[in-house]
């Protein structure tokens, strides 16, 4: 018998498909195991901390940008004093919180502003070495820890400077709610900064002191797994499947204090594309978020559901199995032996006959040919009775019972059983991570504009009065390479003319600087939307710097794992950009949504604030809508960051248990229709040929070869088929044909009588 050939391959496999499949049932239908914190919380955290590493690394990769570029601006035009630098630098970028410049050669502190630098760790003997001017943490008195970053301003025939630029590792934009704090931490796993957790002082009651100490234990320990895991592979340190952020994230548990349990999720800084270093990753940095989760201790599985799935699919199973092994193995094996017994010329006995189908067709026609080879006559033998009742059932009919059989175990799995219905219970804190998500992406989406407003602000005054169309267009080639975040640069007169550009071709014409707001939106009735920045350039009566924004660079920062669909819409709520495929200037696809954004742009206190909404009509779902808020040019917009996903797309254990089901279900379908089509192909069609082959044998068709095509119980009856057939030629061979007398000898004796 050949290996895929035959009755028993496909039921040995059916068989052993089905008792995997009842041992993989019982498994992923059983207890979830730990269920007081759902798995969506914990992969929420774990965004949470990815986001909050985003924030980071972007942070201090801009502020050493724009630290470098605006020292190369400097000292590309005539030189200016120490003091003039600083100033320029406050008023265009308040991001540092202190400032200085150093004469290299001598150590001279010529001018500060802000905080105290600490330079006193500054070793100017190294600033000409490889990455002598790479940024380094500096710890204060305090404990506080301060990220220097450092510039050159050189000009001919003056002494060389030092810009320094001082900064804390405070998260910016972060939203953190209620219950939640952050820390950044170091490759050994020590705290460089935190927020979130009030000082001991702060707190009044012992309880309270308690809970903060408990707080800070735990972050502690979760800063030191956090480093541990950090120091993986990026690619080998996540699960299969998890994709999203470029390095090494994940989620902790911890321990429990009161009611609430601790959960935190990391995220290494990683560059934006695969395979890069940036300033902000070589520092080898950790973004840990934690937060406190109320346990519901109700939240269990029992495994009886599984190991009932699983019984009734053995159950199931096995009466599939049988109906295979009595009404289609068994008779074939029969007739194989039957056939076999003829050839070997052992005629003595009737042919038994199976009482179904195809086998007791091709039975029927064995025993006819019996009598044949006995010596009986080669006729079609129309009086006998044609089968009726259950004997009328064929191969197929059979497999479609074993099939329904089957899929009477695979449809309630599929459609009926375990469905999670608009009562499922989703954790608050998914809705309330939402939110603070959206918040946090609402900072990012105002921040990017802003600082591409600061960046034309600080070209257009570099580029002053003096500045020929020619270095204008070196300046803004640098500008453009440096910064991906427009499309087009150019240099307008008062009448609108261009100066100088470089990228793109401007698509709209510039407004008038006087009456022009930094930032616009402009496009509308277009297909696609378009922000431009304008920067008055002072001493050139009207000129003014415009840059074209690209859309595409807002919507790679709404790009975030689990958060679903992301839309930023202006005042009117027409979409600009998003994270999915999209309308320019559409409107939002649900009138809830539109409610929601209204709702949030509403002020309470002297602000807008984020809301967070679960939308239980039509399907559960998690919405989010965050103003723009704070300051800066962008905040004259008016713009929202909105957000929304279905709950059933979370790891909550309600749609965990119903997905599970379904796959059971799909795969129980799926291994009935590859074994059942398997032996519909090797068994039912070529035992359905064989059986009108057989009868045409028997009704006298000698001249027809049998060919087996298969090494199986069906080739081999096929086989004997033709054995017979040969036989029955031979016999008639050996037959005596009947003397016929010749005509001329008949004539004479009618001519002698």
């Amino acid at each position: 018998m050949s290996l895929l050939g035959g009755i028993r391959p496909p039921i040995g496999v059916l068989s052993a498909l089905l008792l995997s499949l009842a041992a993989v049932t019982a498994l992923v239908l059983g207890p979830a195991g730990d269920t007081s914190v759902p798995k969506a919380v914990q992969t929420s955290q774990q965004h949470f901390a990815e986001d909050g590493a985003i924030a980071m690394r972007a942070s201090i990769d801009e502020s050493v940008t724009d630290l470098d570029r605006s020292a190369a601006l400097f000292s590309a035009g005539a030189p200016v004093s120490a003091d003039t630098v600083l100033d320029k630098l406050g008023n265009t970028y308040q991001k540092w919180m202190g400032t200085a410049v150093v004469e290299i050669r001598s150590g001279k502190l010529v001018a500060t502003r802000g905080e105290t630098v600490p330079l006193t760790s500054l070793d100017r003997s190294t600033l000409g070495d490889e990455g002598g001017l790479a940024p380094r943490m500096v710890r204060l008195e305090n404990g506080e820890i301060r990220l220097l970053s450092f510039a050159l301003l050189s000009w001919p025939g003056k002494p060389q400077l030092l810009l320094v630029a001082s900064n804390s590792l405070k998260f910016p934009g972060i939203s953190l709610g209620q219950f939640r704090s952050i820390a950044v931490v170091d490759r050994s796993g020590t705290i460089l900064s935190s927020d979130g957790i009030p000082e001991p002082e702060q707190v009044l009651t012992d309880l309270q002191r308690e809970e903060v100490a408990a707080s800070n234990k735990q972050l502690k320990a979760f800063a030191k797994k956090a480093a541990g895991r950090a120091a993986q592979h990026p690619l080998s340190s996540k699960e299969p499947g998890s994709g999203g952020y470029l390095g090494v994230s994940g989620s902790l548990l911890g321990g429990s204090f009161l009611s609430d349990r601790s959960v935190a999720g990391y995220a290494a800084l990683s560059s934006p594309e695969p395979g890069e270093t940036t300033t902000a990753t070589a520092l080898g940095l950790t973004v840990v978020a934690m937060v406190k989760v109320a346990e519901d201790p109700t939240r269990s599985t029992s495994p009886v559901f599984g190991l009932i799935a699983a019984g009734a699919l053995l159950v199931v199973g096995g009466i599939a199995v049988a109906v295979l092994l009595g009404t289609v193995q068994r008779p074939l094996i029969r007739l194989f032996l039957e056939s076999r017994r003829l050839t070997r010329g052992d005629l003595a006995r009737p042919v038994s006959v199976p009482g179904y189908g195809e086998a007791r067709r091709i039975g029927l026609a064995l025993e006819r040919l019996r009598g044949q080879l006995l010596g009986g006559p080669a006729e079609r033998d129309d009086s006998a009775p044609r089968p009726r009742g259950l004997r009328r059932v064929g191969t197929r009919a059979l497999l479609a019972v074993c099939a329904v059989l089957l899929l009477a175990w695979s449809a309630p799995l599929l459609l009926i059983l375990n469905r999670a219905d608009g009562t499922v219970v989703v954790p608050q804190q998914l809705v309330n991570d939402q939110r603070e998500r959206t918040d946090t992406l609402t900072d990012r989406v105002r921040r990017a504009l802003n600082e591409g407003e600061a960046d034309l602000q600080s070209v257009a005054t570099l580029i002053g009065d003096r500045t020929t169309p020619a270095d204008m267009t070196k300046v803004l080639d640098r500008t453009l390479n440096q910064h991906l975040r427009y499309q087009a640069l150019y240099v307008v007169d008062a009448s609108g003319d261009v100066v100088a550009g470089v990228g793109d071709e401007p698509r709209e014409a510039r407004p008038k600087p006087a009456t022009a707001d930094p930032l616009q939106l402009l496009g509308r009735g277009g297909k696609k939307p378009l922000v431009v920045g304008t920067a008055e350039i002072p001493g050139r009566d009207g000129s003014a710097l415009v840059g074209e924004f690209r859309i595409d660079f807002l919507n790679s920062v709404l790009k975030r794992p689990g958060l679903g669909v992301v839309r930023l819409v202006d005042e009117k709520g027409e979409v600009i950009a998003g994270n999915t495929g999209y309308l320019a200037f559409q409107s939002l696809p649900d009138e809830r949504l539109k409610d929601l954004v209204s709702a949030s742009g509403q002020k309470v206190g002297k602000s807008a604030h984020a809301a967070g909404v679960l939308y239980r009509e039509n399907g559960v779902q998690i919405a989010a809508a965050a103003p723009f808020v704070g300051g800066g040019a962008a905040k004259q917009l008016g713009w929202t960051v909105v957000s929304w996903q279905p709950a059933d797309r979370l790891a909550i254990p309600e749609y965990d248990v119903q997905h599970r089901t379904v796959l059971a279900g799909l795969l129980g379908a799926a291994a009935a229709a590859a074994c059942l089509g398997w032996m519909h192909i090797v068994v039912a069609r070529p035992l359905r040929a064989l059986a009108a082959q057989g009868e045409s044998l028997a009704d006298g068709d000698r001249k027809t070869v049998l060919f087996p095509r298969n090494h199986d119980e069906v080739g081999a009856v096929t086989r004997s088929f033709e054995l017979v057939r040969q036989q029955l030629q031979e016999q008639r061979r050996q037959q005596p044909t009947p003397r016929r007398s010749a005509p001329g000898t008949a004539q004479q004796q009618h001519v002698r009588n």
